[in-house]
C-alpha cells in the first residue's frame, strides 16, 4: 500500500523540489555580485526559450501555450505592474492575470496533446490570444464593471483579507490546483504534474507580486518545471512501453550494462496468447497484457519488471540470488492463474466511470483465466547480463514444453 502511494506521488517530485529551490533563492538573490544581479531578470526568458524549443521539437502544443503565458506574465509584472496597482490600468492587469492564468493552465491540463501546428493547436492559440486582446481592450476603455467583477467579495474572512488576490482568483486557483492535482495523479504523466507545479508558482507570484523577487524567482521555476516535463514525458515515451506502463526493453538494457556482480533474471511469458488473440480479437489480448503487466509490477524481493516484447516480459532482481527470487516469482504465478478476468462486453460505454458501474452486471462480459511460464536464471561470475538473460530464456522454453503455468530453472 505504501509502495502505491509513493509511485502515486513520485511525478510531483520534480515540481516541489522546483518550487522549494525558489523559494530558498529568495534570500541568495539579494546577495549576488552585480554583474549576476544584471543577469538574473534574464533567467525567466532563458528558461522560457529553451522550454518552447522543446514543446516545437517535441509537439507539446500545451506547454508551449502555458509558456507563452508565464512569459507575457512575468514581462507585465517588471513593466505594468512594476509600480504595483496604482491606477485603473494595473488593478485590471493585475487580477486578469490573477484569475485567468489559473483558469487557463486548469483548461489546459484537461486538453488533448496536441501540436502546435496543428489545427488544433492554431485555434487553441487563437482562444488565448482573443483573451489577451479583451483584457487590452477592457484596459484601453477603462471598464470598470470588469474590475468590479474581477475583484469581488463573496465571503468575510481574516484568510481573504491578507491575500492580495482577489477572492474569485483565490476560488480558481484553489478549484483549479484540485482538478489539476486528480488528474496528473489518475495520468501520472509528468506534463499534467508539471502543469500542477506551473499553477501553484503563477499563483504565488501573483500574490506575492510586489515582494522582492517573488515573481521573478517562481516565475522561473514555473518555467523550469515546464521545461523539465517536457523532457521526463520524452524520456517516458522512449523507455516505456505505452500499452502496459512497464518500462519497455531500452530501459531494460541499461539497467543489464550497470548490474552488479549478484543478481537473477526471470522471463514471463503469457501462455496461450495466440489463442486469446484468435479467440477474442486483440482488444481483449490487450486486457490480458495490461492484467498481467499490473500484476508483475507488484512483484516482491525488489524485483523490477519490463515489457521484453510481444507477450513476453523480463524480472531483474538486482542483488538477489536465485534463491530469492524463486518464491516471489512463484506467488506471481499463481496470483496471475488465479486471477479472474472479466472481458469488456460489447455494449460497455467506453467512459471507465461508467463501466465501473456496470461491473457485476449481468451482460457485461464472459471471465476468463490467464496462465504465464516463468523461466529463471542466476548471475554467475564471468557471465554477462545478456548470456544470463539467454539462460533465462531457455528455462522459459523449459517451462513451456513442461505443461505451461509452471516455473523452470
Amino acid at each position: 500500500m505504501t509502495s502505491a502511494v509513493l509511485k502515486k506521488v513520485s511525478v510531483f517530485t520534480v515540481p516541489a523540489f522546483l518550487l522549494v529551490a525558489a523559494y530558498f533563492s529568495l534570500a541568495r538573490i539579494p546577495v549576488l555580485s552585480p554583474a549576476w544581479q544584471e543577469l538574473v531578470p534574464s533567467l525567466p526568458y532563458t528558461i522560457i526559450a529553451a522550454g518552447m524549443f522543446l514543446s516545437f521539437h517535441f509537439h507539446r502544443g500545451r506547454v508551449l501555450l502555458v509558456l507563452l503565458m508565464v512569459g507575457l506574465f512575468f514581462w507585465s509584472s517588471r513593466t505594468f505592474l512594476q509600480g504595483g496597482l496604482a491606477d485603473l490600468r494595473s488593478m485590471l492587469l493585475f487580477h486578469a492575470f490573477s484569475c485567468l492564468l489559473p483558469l487557463n493552465i486548469t483548461l489546459i491540463s484537461f486538453m488533448r496533446e496536441r501540436g502546435p501546428f496543428t489545427v488544433a493547436g492554431r485555434m487553441r492559440f487563437c482562444f488565448f490570444a482573443a483573451q489577451a486582446a479583451l483584457i487590452a481592450w477592457f484596459i484601453h476603455n477603462q471598464r470598470t464593471g470588469v474590475l468590479e467583477l474581477l475583484d469581488r467579495h463573496f465571503l468575510s474572512s481574516p484568510f481573504f483579507d491578507r491575500l492580495a488576490i482577489s477572492q474569485p482568483a483565490a476560488l480558481a486557483v484553489v478549484t483549479g490546483a484540485l482538478l489539476t492535482l486528480a488528474r496528473a495523479v489518475r495520468r501520472q504523466s509528468p506534463v499534467d504534474a508539471g502543469l500542477l507545479g506551473t499553477l501553484i508558482a503563477v499563483a504565488i507570484s501573483c500574490n506575492w507580486l510586489l515582494a522582492a523577487n517573488v515573481p521573478l524567482a517562481f516565475s522561473s521555476a514555473a518555467a523550469l518545471i515546464l521545461t523539465v516535463s517536457v523532457l521526463r514525458d520524452s524520456y517516458d515515451m522512449a523507455f516505456r512501453d505505452d500499452l502496459t506502463a512497464l518500462p519497455a526493453r531500452r530501459a531494460l538494457n541499461e539497467l543489464l550494462m550497470g548490474l552488479g556482480r549478484q543478481y537473477a533474471i526471470a522471463m514471463v511469458d503469457v501462455d496461450h496468447f495466440k489463442r486469446f488473440n484468435d479467440t477474442y480479437g486483440h482488444d481483449v489480448g490487450d486486457q490480458v497484457l495490461k492484467m498481467v503487466a499490473g500484476k508483475l509490477q507488484g512483484v516482491g524481493g525488489g524485483g523490477r519488471a519490463f515489457r521484453y516484447g510481444g507477450e513476453e516480459f523480463t524480472i531483474v532482481f538486482p542483488r538477489r540470488e536465485l534463491a530469492d527470487a524463486v518464491p516471489h516469482l512463484e506467488e506471481l504465478r499463481k496470483a496471475i492463474a488465479s486471477y479472474q478476468l472479466r472481458l469488456r462486453g460489447a455494449d460497455r460505454p467506453k467512459k471507465n466511470q461508467e463501466g465501473k458501474q456496470q461491473r457485476g452486471s449481468r451482460g457485461e462480459g464472459e471471465t476468463v483465466s490467464v496462465t504465464v511460464s516463468i523461466g529463471v536464471a542466476p548471475s554467475a561470475e564471468g557471465r554477462k547480463p545478456a548470456e544470463v538473460l539467454k539462460e533465462a530464456d531457455q528455462a522459459l522454453y523449459r517451462a513451456k514444453r513442461g505443461g505451461r503455468n509452471r516455473l523452470s530453472r
